[in-house]
């Protein structure tokens, strides 16, 4: 037998042990993790209190490599606390994540009750309805009352949409208008419709539309409009850091957003609010 064939069966021997005893070394490790750039920015920022910019960090280290279980796991405790603001289900996300990366942890068992407590506070929002007549009369009292309040809130938006359009373009110095004809082109808004008590007190019934920006100020950065919930996405920009800056769940955005890749969004795009 030659040496080589000799030396070929000795080193399959050896990788042979190495599979069956587990003695290889794990793809990516705790410390690993814990040195990508974004997650040391994100530590550093809730030494600060930074929640909000620890969450950013922690989501640009995960979107780098999804496979950064620590990442996972900081999130999954961001957003299962209640600054800057609680999301129970992308807690339950974020600690999955961790458990498929990670099953053997020493924190496995804790993160396992973590999602069971995030799940009861998700079950905390669904209330048991009752079956009796009146609950169901008031009910069906409500529907009627939501549908003719919906329709008040799209004969708002198309009374302002029409102020806004046939608005006159900015000149370099404003008009001087006489009272008299400061309302002259103003179109008068929609009666509002007079609502039982239920009515009042079903969420939007209050519904004022937003006054239009003052001649000269500048819109949000790449918010191009006031009703179109939709915005472009700017550098430096997330999903997550998207979803606070509307208060919309980052869940809800992802959704809403099904052409866009999240963890990998680009200058440019439009992102759909919903």
């Amino acid at each position: 037998m030659t040496f080589s064939a000799k030396f070929f069966r000795g080193a399959l021997a050896l990788l042979l042990c190495a599979l069956a005893t587990g003695c290889l070394p794990p793809s990516q490790s705790p410390l690993d993790d814990e040195k990508e750039p974004h997650f040391i920015e994100g530590k550093r920022a809730i030494n600060t209190m930074d929640y909000a910019g620890a969450i950013e960090e922690f989501e640009k280290a995960v979107e780098a490599n999804p496979r950064n279980a620590s990442a996972h796991f900081e999130l999954g405790w961001l957003y299962e606390k209640p600054y800057p603001e609680q999301d129970s289900a992308a807690a339950i996300y974020h600690y999955q994540q961790f458990l498929k990366l990670r099953p053997t942890a020493d924190t496995a068992e804790a993160v396992r009750q973590r999602i069971v407590n995030c799940k009861q506070d998700l079950a905390k929002g669904v209330l048991p309805v009752s079956s009796s007549p009146g609950v169901q009369h008031d009910l069906e009292q409500l529907m009627q009352d939501k549908k003719q309040l919906q329709t008040e809130v799209d004969q708002w938006r198309a009374w302002y949409k029409a102020q806004t359009t046939n608005r006159p373009a900015p000149q370099s110095s404003p008009p001087i208008i006489q009272p008299t004809q400061a309302v002259q082109h103003v179109e008068a808004p929609p009666t509002p419709v007079v609502r039982s008590n239920v009515v009042s007190q079903f969420p939007g019934a209050n519904y004022r539309p937003v006054p239009r920006p003052s001649p000269g100020t500048t819109p949000s950065p790449g918010l191009t409009s006031s009703f179109g919930r939709t915005y472009v996405a700017q550098s430096r920009d997330t999903m997550a850091s998207i979803s606070r800056k509307f208060n919309v769940k980052l869940d809800s955005l992802i959704v809403a957003n099904p052409g866009i890749d999240a963890r990998k969004l680009r200058v440019g795009q439009t992102v759909k609010i919903p």
